[in-house]
């Protein structure tokens, strides 16, 4: 099978397509598979470090105010068409995917217009304005959150999930308390996992560095990755006694190994993260970030809110009060911490790549 993948600009629409095209190997080792994005988007230094041919169009997304940019978009879009066309010609695909990001738009687009099957996936629960244009053109759509269905032609949605919450259950290992060790925790004790995220959240780090001589009498601990920016200054705050309880790191390259290892996470609510802490049913803290478009971190974690999967706090109510509160009644209440688990487990797709195999299939 040759299969065609389009996404970029964000690691949430990367992640996904990466994670599905890994499934697919496993299951055809005679897999073809070709990515195309952008040459100035995140997609190109990843996915050619995954051994993955990779082509790029010239392509930019549209302003939601009326501008002379976009008309200068809608010149890109059709050359970019053009372009697509050229690359699905020399590949013959079978099936052409789009993960999202307006680098997908003609290049799924083109594909449509050739008649070749067509698929896109939406992580997120309010869809962006590239999946919804190629909502009227594509064979069929895969979501991540049921809410997202009612953007779509009822017809052809399919609820799969994110490809990410299979690789988050594959990745269960033997030795992930050994890994807390290795960072100075004790794999006995109950962990949360604080995340602000690859490049930190300034907001969270404020509030965390005015919990830390807070935690001196907790029974549990916690994992505090800041981001890379926000990492020495965070360490600036951490005294001797205060470490005993709080490991600060600037990244972790194994997140969700780790996942399996933790009790509770607080973090944003990027769509990946969803999908990967619903798989393994962890309960969490989500703080949304609110420079995202169309607020769709918000509405992510409202879907688990809903479910009693998550409690979510908004970035401009977030105090060290706050967030240890919270942290203190779900950790220390047996019932609210399982009643969490389960809600988590309830909205949780681990099957999310093998369906979309067969969704695959289905249109093929």
């Amino acid at each position: 099978m040759k299969v065609l993948i389009s996404g970029g600009g964000t690691g949430g629409h990367i992640y996904p397509a990466l994670a599905l095209i890994r499934h697919l190997e496993k299951q055809d080792h005679s897999l073809e598979c070709l990515y195309i994005g952008t040459d100035n988007g995140l997609e190109a230094s990843i996915v050619p470090k995954e051994g993955i041919p990779f082509k790029t169009v010239k392509i930019s997304g549209f302003k939601r105010k009326l501008s002379l940019e976009n008309i200068r978009t809608v010149y890109r879009f059709l050359n970019a068409v053009r372009v697509a066309k050229k690359y699905i010609k020399e590949f013959k695909p079978d099936v052409v995917i789009g993960t999202g990001g307006y680098v997908c738009g003609p290049v799924v687009y083109a594909a449509a217009k050739r008649n070749i099957p067509t698929l896109i996936h939406e992580q997120n629960s309010v869809p962006g304005l590239t999946n919804k244009f190629l909502a009227k053109y594509v064979t069929k759509i895969a979501i991540s959150f049921p809410d997202s269905a009612k953007y779509f032609p009822e017809s052809k949605v399919v609820f799969t999930g994110n490809p990410r919450a299979t690789e988050a259950v594959a990745l269960r290992r033997e030795d992930g308390k050994n890994r807390l060790k290795e960072l100075g925790l004790d794999p006995t004790k109950k962990t949360v996992l604080v995340v602000g995220g690859s490049r930190g959240a300034k907001p969270i780090n404020d509030a965390m560095i005015e919990t830390f001589p807070l935690w001196r009498g907790k029974n549990y601990q916690c994992l505090y990755v800041t981001g890379e920016a926000h990492y020495n200054n965070v360490k600036d705050h951490l005294s001797e006694e205060d470490s005993h309880r709080m490991v600060c790191v600037p990244y972790i390259d194994d997140m969700p190994a780790i996942l399996h290892e933790v009790d509770l996470l607080v973090a944003r609510a990027g769509a990946t993260t969803l999908a990967e802490i619903t798989a393994v049913g962890l309960p969490s803290i989500l703080i949304p970030s609110p420079y995202v478009t169309n607020n769709h971190q918000e509405k992510n974690a409202r879907s688990l809110e809903k479910e009693n999967a998550a409690k979510v706090i908004l970035e401009k109510d977030v105090s060290s009060e706050q967030l240890l509160s919270d942290i203190d009644h779900i950790l220390n209440d047996d019932f609210v911490w399982e009643s969490m688990k389960k809600g988590a487990l309830s909205l949780g797709k681990p099957n999310a790549a093998e369906d979309i195999k067969k969704m695959i299939q289905s249109v093929l």
